[in-house]
C-alpha cells in the first residue's frame, strides 16, 4: 500500500511538472503571435514590424509616386524642382537644420562637389521644412555652394518622410531606391546597390519585350496574324 502511495506521488508530481511545462510552452507562442501582430481567433491585429539593422531607421510606411517639388530657396525666390520626364536621375536629401544626425551630411555635401553618385547625370537635392521650422540663420550657415536647397514642408508630409535624414532615388519618374543612415557611405552603398538591382530588373523585363516583339515579327512573316486558329490548337499535334 505505502508503495502504490509513493508511485501515486511521484506520478502526479511528474505529471504537475508536465502541465506547468505545457503552460509556460503555451504562453511563450501566444506572447510571439502577439508581438506579430496576431490576436484571437488568428486575426491580424496590426501589421507585424518590419525589423531593420539595429541603428537603422525603419523605411517608410508608407510608399509614394515621384512627383515634382516647387518651394523656395533659402533667399525667398521660387526653386523648381523636376523629377518627371527628365534623363537624369536625381537624389532627394531630406534633412533638417536641427537634426543631429544631418550635420554629418551637411559637412559632407558643403566639402564635396563629387559625391559619385549612382544613376546617370546624378544630381543631389536638398529639401528642407520651410523657414518657420527651420533655423534661417543655421541654414544660412549650412547651405553648400554646389548642391541646391529646395525648402517645402508640404513635400516632406506628401513623401511620407518618416525621419530625418531620409534619402529617394529616382530615376526615369520613378523611385528606384530609399532610406536612411548614419552616414554618407552607408546611404551610397544602400542607394549603389537599389540602382544595380532596379537596372537589371528593367534590363530582363526590355529583354522579355524585345524577344516578343521578334516573335510576333517572326509571325507575320510568316503569314500569321493576332487571333489566327493556329495559334490556339484545340488539339494535340500528331507524335
Amino acid at each position: 500500500m505505502t508503495v502504490l502511495i509513493v508511485t501515486l506521488t511521484i506520478v502526479v508530481a511528474l505529471l504537475a511538472i508536465l502541465v506547468a511545462g505545457l503552460l509556460r510552452s503555451h504562453a511563450e507562442i501566444l506572447r510571439s503571435l502577439h508581438e506579430l501582430g496576431v490576436g484571437e481567433g488568428g486575426r491580424a491585429t496590426r501589421n507585424p514590424a518590419l525589423k531593420t539593422r539595429e541603428g537603422i531607421p525603419e523605411p517608410r510606411s508608407e510608399t509614394t509616386p515621384a512627383f515634382d517639388i516647387t518651394g523656395t530657396k533659402p533667399d525667398g525666390s521660387t526653386r523648381h524642382v523636376g523629377v518627371l520626364g527628365t534623363d537624369h536621375t536625381t537624389l532627394l536629401a531630406f534633412m533638417t537644420t536641427g537634426c543631429s544626425t544631418c550635420q554629418t551630411f551637411w559637412k559632407e555635401f558643403g566639402e564635396r562637389r563629387e559625391l559619385d553618385l549612382p544613376g546617370v547625370d546624378t544630381r543631389l537635392v536638398i529639401v528642407t521644412k520651410d523657414l518657420e521650422h527651420e533655423s534661417e540663420s543655421r541654414l544660412e550657415k549650412l547651405a553648400p555652394r554646389h548642391h541646391p536647397i529646395v525648402m517645402n514642408s508640404q513635400a516632406w508630409d506628401q513623401y511620407k518622410i518618416p525621419v530625418s535624414p531620409y534619402f529617394i532615388l529616382i530615376d526615369s519618374g520613378k523611385i528606384v531606391g530609399e532610406g536612411s543612415a548614419g552616414s554618407w557611405k552607408q546611404i551610397r552603398s544602400l542607394l549603389t546597390q537599389a540602382y544595380s538591382d532596379s537596372t537589371v530588373r528593367t534590363r530582363t523585363r526590355r529583354a522579355g519585350a524585345d524577344r516578343e516583339q521578334h516573335a510576333d515579327h517572326e509571325l507575320r512573316a510568316a503569314g500569321i496574324e493576332p487571333g489566327d486558329p493556329s495559334l490556339y490548337p484545340t488539339e494535340a499535334p500528331e507524335a
